[in-house]
């Protein structure tokens, strides 16, 4: 046998020896995860961004070596959209993260498989559904986030209002209200601060309108707004707490933020499983994961999420601490006016200022 042809044998050989480890090798995993009684994959939906997906993907897979997590990080409406468009063959296992008023939409439409949790007992009423069909995770406080370097500690805005003054004029960059489950939320709790008392949202949309001659742009995601922020492209932007905190000292961005006055809308982002979902073992198995103990101090050490869960101990001091003036909000009301009052900001509001200008 010629020098070619041992060469080209034991290629054959390699490629053959190959091929038998790695069909035992995923025999072995499905075996294990058989064993385990999950599935070898679980498809989560989220907007929370690609640090705590990244992060709790392989704390997940560390646990359960034989299951792989894989994720899409888009905002909440987008979610919804997407779940709902898939409604007949879904894609997604498991919706991790958006505010309670949008789960509440899904579980309305049929969207969401109710699930009761083991952790069950140290989960106050308020931060789940009725039929557990969504549970709380974390509490988020909306709050005005600024770049220190931009905007001077005394002129620093201290509530809503600050923010229509002429002195902000395209200096604010907000992330765009029809794709984002928190803004749509802050832009209707502030339609219904005088909506509750004269019953018309017109002071409202006037307050949007004003809002909007002082906008700069509506980014298409959180960072494309964080990075135009930190780089003085913008000064304000309206977002949360948690991730105003985290961007600050993680990643050494310009960033603080201010509580408003008269108060804040006060965000539960919850969790759900997606009706008829193709893996469900798992996907409750990364539910229950990521709702634990460890996961929630983790969370909140990390990632400065505030939980809801009342049996977390060793929980930062900057939580405890904290003083927040939630705002006076009819949850359900605003779930039934959030898509009217968006239709109506996206055709007769946004950008008309700039629009006039021109």
């Amino acid at each position: 046998m010629g020098l070619k042809s041992k060469w080209i044998m034991m290629l054959v050989i390699l490629l053959v020896v190959g091929t038998i480890t790695g069909c035992m090798t995923s025999t072995s995993g499905g075996e294990q995860a058989r064993k385990d009684g999950l599935e070898e994959k679980v498809v989560v939906y989220s907007p929370h961004g690609k640090d705590i997906l990244q992060d709790f993907e392989k704390q997940f897979e560390k646990e359960y070596p034989h299951v792989d997590v894989e994720w899409l990080d888009i905002g909440s409406q987008e979610i919804l959209d997407r779940v709902r468009s898939e409604k007949a063959n879904p894609q997604a296992d498991l919706w991790w993260g958006a505010p309670s008023v949008m789960f509440e939409q899904a579980r309305d439409e049929g969207l969401l498989q109710p699930y009761h949790p083991g952790y069950a007992d140290s989960l106050p009423k308020e931060f789940r559904a009725s039929d557990w069909s969504w549970t709380g995770t974390s509490q988020t406080p909306e709050v005005i986030m600024y770049n220190t370097r931009e905007v001077p500690e005394g002129e620093v805005p201290r509530d809503w209002d600050d923010l229509l003054d002429p002195k902000w004029k395209d200096r604010i960059i907000i992330r765009y209200p029809l794709a984002s489950g928190t803004m749509r939320t802050v832009f209707s709790a502030l339609i219904y601060r005088d909506y509750k008392e004269t019953k018309r949202p017109d002071q409202g949309y006037e307050w949007l309108k004003k809002l909007d001659a002082n906008t700069k742009e509506y980014s298409a995601n959180p960072e494309m707004m964080y990075s135009k922020v930190a780089r003085g492209e913008g000064a304000l932007t309206i977002w949360n707490m948690p991730d105003t905190v985290m961007l600050k000292e993680t990643k050494n961005y310009p960033f603080d933020f201010v509580i408003p006055e008269s108060g804040t809308p006060v965000l539960t982002e919850g969790i759900a499983l997606v009706k008829g979902g193709k893996h469900p073992k798992a996907a409750k198995a990364f539910y229950e994961f990521v709702n634990s103990k460890q996961a929630m101090k983790h969370l909140a050490k990390t990632y400065y999420r505030i939980p809801t869960r009342n049996d977390i101990q060793g929980l930062p001091a900057w939580i405890a601490e904290t003083r927040i003036k939630p705002m006076d909000l009819d949850w359900g009301f605003l779930q039934e006016k959030e898509n009217e009052w968006m239709d109506h900001w996206d055709q007769k509001i946004k950008n008309k200022a700039k629009q006039k200008e021109e």
